[in-house]
């Protein structure tokens, strides 16, 4: 028993730290003071928990270790340094919901507070994650315009993108190499599939924002006209939304008394709260997102035709593979970040599921070259 309860001590102690260095981190490189002080807070209330195990090691006699960060820890901390705080912020939040209860069922943790605390810092960084969950008009303002620099969840964005290029185009090239065909014929398939899959994904994706930009703009059209038609039914509508966000009722209609003064102040306001729409935003550029996508899959598609540029025959095939083996491992250690998943675990789970698709169509592209050769 006292094995499994250091073991257990020793994870939650690790947790902490990485924590109170990831706060740290955003405290370091975010611009707004305040929001600054709100993640030093966080760090140290995660620096007295982890103070807090190494008494409860203290007690059974164990050694306490001199831990560091983890890897999604510092990567994270990378990237906040890199793109600003709130390319991150989605990818956190994420992970501090999930870990928000993984202390209720731990009786010491129980005993110390831990688990209150940790639900406290989920509903903060929701907070901060989504703006518009009840905040007032100036803290919303100013926590979304630093979210519409990366548009929320840039980073999970990236790394999917550029594995849909890197395991499509490593199916076809395998394919097509399984067929026992020239280099050149390879060449130019691989080629072809990653402009072709590009191309797609770069229309899907255009299509995709328009489309939510047209569908967003309708909506503020309908809220406008029913602003100008009904306006007490919208008041009523917007009273229940901030009583229900916790407002007293006199709170809530005071609110929305003073919400609604101004036409222009009034529809913004419903459109946010009712539709949850930015209307400054309303989904980015169709353009920028065509563009960006048609970047990450070119960027992952061209990791197993590059070899053959400069091989040929089996030794261009194993080259493809190391190159796309190594690609498929950091896509997979960068999916750790946002799944919370051990990153070698990662690493070596996506290594399988590309190798096998790659698999799977070098061997029916040999039944294929085969029967067409008979």
């Amino acid at each position: 028993m006292d094995a499994k309860n250091t073991e257990r001590y020793l994870e939650n102690l690790q947790g902490e730290i990485d924590g109170a260095s990831l706060y740290r981190a955003l405290a370091d490189v975010e611009s707004d003071p305040k929001l600054a002080e709100v993640y030093r807070r966080l760090a140290a209330v995660e620096e007295s928990h982890a103070e807090y195990w190494k008494k409860q090691l203290g007690r059974l006699g164990a050694r306490i270790p001199s831990l560091k960060p983890g890897f999604r820890t510092r990567a994270l901390a990378f990237l906040a340094r890199r793109f600003g705080p709130a390319f991150v912020l989605p990818v956190i939040n994420t992970l501090e919901q999930a870990d928000s209860g993984v202390y209720d069922k731990q009786p010491e943790a129980v005993a110390g507070g831990l688990p209150n605390a940790e639900r406290s810092h989920a509903r903060i960084l929701s907070a901060i994650a989504n703006p518009r969950s009840g905040m007032e008009g100036g803290t919303i303002a100013r926590l979304e315009g630093r979210h519409r620099a990366m548009g929320g969840n840039a980073l999970r964005a990236a790394v999917l993108g550029a594995n849909d290029g890197l395991v499509s185009n490593l199916s076809l090239v395998m394919g097509v190499a399984g067929a026992a065909v020239g280099n050149a014929t390879i060449l130019l398939t691989g080629l072809a599939g990653l402009v072709a899959g590009a191309c797609s994904m770069a229309m899907g994706e255009w299509l995709s924002v328009n489309s939510s930009r047209e569908l967003y703009q309708k909506q503020i059209r309908t809220e406008a006209m029913e602003l100008e038609e009904v306006p007490e039914e919208e008041k009523e509508e917007l009273v229940l939304i901030y009583q229900a966000k916790g407002l007293s009722e006199s709170e809530a209609r005071a609110l929305a008394d003073k919400l609604l003064s101004d036409k222009d102040t009034a529809l913004d306001t419903l459109v946010r709260e009712e539709l949850g729409i930015d209307p400054n935003e309303l989904g980015g550029s169709a353009w920028g997102a065509a563009g960006t996508s048609f970047l990450l899959f070119s960027i992952g598609a061209i990791f197993p035709v590059a070899p053959y540029f400069f091989f040929s025959g089996w030794s261009a095939l194993l080259a493809s593979l190391a190159s796309a083996g190594v690609a498929l491992a950091v896509i997979g250690a960068g999916t750790s970040l946002f799944t919370g998943r051990g990153a070698l675990f990662s690493a070596f789970r996506q290594l399988a599921i590309g190798f096998a698709a790659a698999g799977v169509t070098y061997g029916i592209g040999s039944l294929v070259g085969v029967s067409l050769a008979g």
